[in-house]
């Protein structure tokens, strides 16, 4: 006797419900790619960014507006892409390392000590005599060892790193003073003097550094484990330890790399300025630090973008081109920048969620 049972053939004249083709899983994966740029968590950079750039659209819709008179040169409007683009070279590079530090959940309040540290450094006499080698490895040394310090009383003094970068502020200040004896200490070097001045290709080398340093904070970001356990460090340091991240240790090597983007923004403005005193980076750590954030780098770690932060630095250099060429006062220059950064953090919000549901039903129908 058979343990199997008949299954019972349907009726005659009855229709079978139509079944569905079967569903490629690599064209599903395809389609899921297509989208993840745009909706979801993997798209949210991507909308951050594009509302940064409605941000500089604005501001350059309200420069054709108000100096019409300028922006009708073709010439002039391609001048003044490069001054904002120079402009925003040496606070870009700086603005890098400090999304890094952000990204990792610290702070670094001593950016622009550490520039005018390392500029004064790198332009005393004695390093002088050494050549432009000198001068760019005292840079990017000096710049190195102050973040250094910074890390070793942050991850393992563990001082909270507002108070310990803020007393590094102060120290780092003093130290330039001391050794620029208050005075402002002249670049006599052609080769450090012609980086802001010469240019390749019509573009100033200014520029290429700014766009050299931002490639290689976004590959050290988003293609190496650094990068990846930076986001971990900041989301969930004691997550990432139990996973078997040496946190301190990362933490420490967070602020040297902001320190050497530091020394590397002191050699950039000395050649701006052709010299280099104590005073000099004043407020850099404010403005690198709204840069980052208006880019989408959280206060609180463990997200962040390179290029949201370089888009960030971009909307201020631009904020204050617009400010000069209209001739506006300091005071009101502070109070519309106040403004435009709160609208840029508004404008981040947005989620388009229209265009995306029009995605999503436009790939279930194809």
């Amino acid at each position: 006797m058979s343990d199997v049972t008949d299954t019972p053939a349907a009726p005659r004249g009855t229709q079978l419900p139509a079944q569905s083709p079967p569903v490629d899983p690599a064209e599903t994966a395809a389609a899921g790619t297509r989208l993840s740029w745009w909706h979801g968590e993997g798209g949210e950079g991507a909308r951050r960014n594009l509302g940064l750039l409605g941000v500089l659209v604005a501001l350059v819709v309200i420069g054709a507006l108000t100096r019409s008179d300028l922006y009708s040169d073709p010439d002039w409007v391609w001048d003044n892409v490069l001054s904002i683009l120079k402009l925003a070279s040496v606070v870009g590079v700086v603005t890098v390392g400090m999304t890094f530090v952000i990204i990792g959940g610290g702070i670094d309040l001593s950016v622009g000590a550490i520039v005018a540290l390392a500029g004064v450094w790198c332009t005393t006499v004695a390093t002088q005599s050494y050549g432009a080698g000198g001068m760019i490895f005292t840079a990017c040394v000096v710049g190195l060892a102050v973040g250094l310090v910074n890390g070793l009383l942050i991850s393992y003094g563990r001082l909270v790193p507002f108070i310990a970068t803020l007393a590094m502020l102060v120290a780092a200040r003093g130290l330039a003073a001391e050794i620029s004896n208050k005075q402002t200490q002249i670049s006599e070097n052609t080769f450090i003097n012609g980086i802001a001045s010469n240019s390749l290709f019509g573009i100033p080398l200014l520029v290429y550094l700014l766009a050299a340093v931002v490639a290689a904070g976004w590959v050290l970001l988003n293609r190496t484990t650094f990068g990846r356990r930076t986001v971990a460090v900041g989301g969930n340091p004691e997550a990432a330890r139990l996973a078997g991240i040496d946190v301190k240790r990362h933490t420490l090597m967070l602020y040297g790399l902001s320190g050497l983007c530091c020394g590397i923004a002191a050699i950039m403005l000395t050649a701006q300025a052709n010299s280099a005193q104590a005073a000099m980076a004043n407020l850099y750590e404010l403005d690198a630090i709204a840069a980052a954030i208006i880019g989408g780098t959280l206060l609180s770690g463990g997200r962040g973008t390179i290029i949201g932060s370089l888009l960030g630095v971009i909307i201020f250099a631009t904020i204050t081109n617009l400010f000069a060429i209209n001739g506006l006062t300091t005071e009101a220059q502070n109070m519309v920048k106040g403004g435009i950064i709160v609208a840029a953090v508004l404008v981040q919000q947005v989620k388009f969620r229209s265009l995306s549901q029009f995605l999503n039903r436009n790939r279930l129908t194809t």
